[in-house]
């Protein structure tokens, strides 16, 4: 087991990259458990996301125009494992500034301490593994440990945001004894039955 929260993240990060790395060419057109997302837009998604929290991280102050614009831009070029890897890195080096993850930042949901900033990322990345894992007809490989952690987080945070209000849909059912990465996607809403090993 990993042991602390920007090594869990560095875990996490590396297992997606796996993901990543094995899309194949005639793959990035799929589309994905995400409504109105392909694979390529699904993977550009995190990229940008690991890019504006980097940033954020840094001290650098980034509007919700500044984030939508980062979300429309092709990240990936030609060579999208590597723009995804540099994105990750940053992310992992802003991380490991001193002090970052108790100073309070503004992330897109608004003001936060750094380690929950850290837990969000962690989330995403956990979660839209998940959803190119399924885009892609592979199996997710995520530490039941660190998801079981994401997913009693997520239930906490969930709990304090209004019905309306929630970026997610709805909870999906599924049965306790699915993997963790199942029940985590099925708590921000998807259709999730049993991946397959």
């Amino acid at each position: 087991m990993t042991s602390t929260p920007v090594e869990q993240l560095a875990q996490v990060l590396a297992d997606t990259e796996r993901l990543v790395a094995a899309v194949r060419d005639e793959q990035w057109a799929d589309p994905t458990p995400c409504p109105d997302w392909d694979v390529r837009r699904l993977v550009n998604h995190l990229v940008a996301g690991n890019r504006a929290f980097a940033f954020i991280l840094r001290g650098q102050e980034l509007s919700r125009e500044d984030v939508r614009r980062l979300q429309a831009e092709d990240a990936l070029g030609d060579k999208p494992v590597a723009a995804y890897r540099a994105a990750a890195d940053a992310l992992l080096a802003a991380l490991i500034q001193p002090g970052v993850l108790d100073r309070e930042v503004t992330v897109p949901i608004g003001p936060a301490p750094g380690i929950v900033a850290l837990h969000l990322r962690m989330v995403e990345t956990l979660v839209h593994g998940w959803d190119l894992a399924r885009a892609t007809g592979q199996a997710p490989r995520f530490p039941d440990d660190i998801v079981e952690r994401e997913l009693e987080f997520t239930r906490d945070r969930l709990a304090g945001i209004p019905a309306d209000r929630s970026p997610f849909a709805p909870p999906t059912p599924v049965p306790d004894d699915v993997p963790a990465i199942d029940r985590l996607a099925a708590c921000l809403g998807r259709p999730a039955t049993a991946t397959a090993d």
